[in-house]
């Protein structure tokens, strides 16, 4: 285990080992269901707060989905203890009321944590979906953009440069429909480059003038598509 884990782990701890010391040392071990109650309740909080950190979906936005599960379980926890703590110092002989009011408590903390996480697992699989759009304009330029600097003629130059022109001022939002085409012209960008090391410019300027043509596809679809 690493030191920093070790560090998380004993601050974890602190509050486990001073709760128990004090209602064991100030209260013994004799207790009405009640208080038992809240002793579990009061820790399962505790608990919540701690594996908070493996209840958030990485991502771009990790820290904000972080930020509002760390809110919600910190709020629960304060809440938690408090309400334990009263029904601890009342100690009721009946354990209904510590129960229902205790779990209450923990169901709503427990509705509202997962919609959050429900909701967090949306926008993070939107911005997967982004970034993977993002990517096939990004990728498809930066190759376009290495094999015009390997074409030493004009026109095959010329039509290759088309092709970037028009991949690079294409739409970045994509749609689920146009992966296939979208993979078809990132293989042809690999057909390109091996054109191109071969140098015959009658192959360059065929490949080129289909890329340009599947690009425009891919645009057009577009369009309707969104």
């Amino acid at each position: 285990m690493k030191k920093i884990n070790k560090l998380w782990v004993i601050l974890d701890l602190i509050f486990l080992v001073i709760f128990n010391a004090i209602f064991f040392m100030v209260g013994g071990v004799k207790h009405p269901a009640s208080i038992w109650i809240s002793y579990g309740f009061i820790h399962f909080a505790y608990l919540m707060l701690v594996l908070t950190p493996f209840l958030i979906r990485k991502g771009k936005s990790a820290h904000v989905f972080g930020y509002s599960l760390y809110t919600i379980s910190a709020i629960y926890f304060l809440i938690q203890f408090v309400t334990g703590i009263v029904f601890i110092f009342i100690s009721p002989e009946s354990n209904t009321a510590a129960f229902l009011v205790q779990l209450s408590i923990a169901g709503l903390y427990g509705i509202i944590l997962i919609a959050n996480m429900i909701a967090n697992e949306h926008t993070a699989n939107a911005e997967e979906v982004r970034q993977n759009q993002i990517a096939f304009v990004k990728d498809a330029s930066a190759k376009l953009k290495i094999l015009l600097e390997n074409i030493n003629d004009k026109e095959a130059k010329k039509q290759v440069e088309r092709v970037y022109d028009t991949v690079y001022s294409s739409p970045v939002k994509s749609h689920s429909n146009l992966i296939d085409l979208e993979s078809r012209i990132l293989h042809s960008l690999n057909e390109l480059q091996i054109v191109i090391t071969v140098g015959k410019k009658e192959n360059i300027i065929t490949l080129a003038n289909s890329l340009l043509n599947d690009v425009n596809e891919r645009n057009m679809r577009l369009k309707t598509l969104n």
